[in-house]
């Protein structure tokens, strides 16, 4: 049986109505792949305090965590994720990059132009039919 795990991700969107997202360094699980930041949930953790933590960590920045988008379940070849997607805001900080080697904030209808983790596909369906 594969392990199952919790994640957050934020879809943050600027004034001009651009997603960031941020792209996996080489290496790690889902390499090079594109995501909405985020990450683990820890134990005693409720999914608003760990995306915040995770924002705060990844990218030492602070976010107001909004309405939530999706849960969405997919099996990869490590495991199970289970990842719930908000809408953010950031409150402060300029979203330095410590885990990701690279950020861009792009169009909706950009999206489709870079190669995103799969788990994050749903979200943005969503996102689209608005």
């Amino acid at each position: 049986m594969k392990k199952e795990i919790n994640v957050v991700a934020a879809v943050i969107v600027d004034d001009l109505d651009r997603i960031l997202v941020a792209k996996r360094p080489p290496g790690k699980t889902l390499a090079n792949l594109w995501e909405f930041p985020g990450g683990k949930v820890e134990a005693g953790e409720d999914e608003i305090e760990a995306l915040k933590r995770e924002l705060l960590e990844e990218m030492d920045t602070e976010i107001e965590v909004l309405n939530k988008i999706t849960t969405t379940r997919y099996e990869y070849d490590f495991g199970i994720v289970n990842l719930t997607t908000y809408y953010s805001k950031v409150v402060r900080g300029n979203l330095t990059l410590n885990e990701h080697i690279e950020k861009r904030w792009l169009k909706l209808s950009e999206l489709g132009n870079i190669e995103l983790a799969p788990a994050d596909l749903p979200a943005i369906r969503i996102i689209q039919e608005g």
